[in-house]
């Protein structure tokens, strides 16, 4: 193989790495206000370092509020609480986003658990 080619899949490679960034981003329909700050997108990349003792904790949390679910990853009260450990934010951040964009972040967490690797 040619030094050129690559050259080109060290690109392309990059150009992946660059999008796979790119897709941990949520765009919220319309900005969103919360206490002093107006947000229009949330980086949900923090997802990368969660743990199993995360989702433990979350789990912990949900069945606390008497939120019982067969399958967790798919509630949308357990997928806010692991956006607010992999965000730094509060729950109540997430809880008071519109319905269409809290929906928005319950698929990009629950895409993340069931991703393709």
């Amino acid at each position: 193989m040619s030094e050129e080619n690559k050259t080109k899949v060290i690109t392309i490679d990059k150009a992946a790495e660059k999008n796979t960034e790119n897709d941990l981003i949520v765009k919220f329909s319309k900005s969103y206000k919360f206490e002093d700050e107006t947000i229009s997108e949330i980086d949900m990349s923090g997802l990368e370092n969660l743990t199993a003792n995360d989702m433990i904790k979350a789990n912990k949390v949900l069945n606390n509020s008497g939120n019982v679910s067969v399958l967790p990853e798919t509630n949308l009260e357990y997928t806010l609480i692991i956006a607010a450990s992999a965000t730094g934010r509060p729950v109540e951040f997430f809880k008071g986003l519109q319905p269409r964009d809290a929906i928005r972040v319950k698929n990009k967490v629950t895409s993340f658990f069931f991703g393709e690797e």
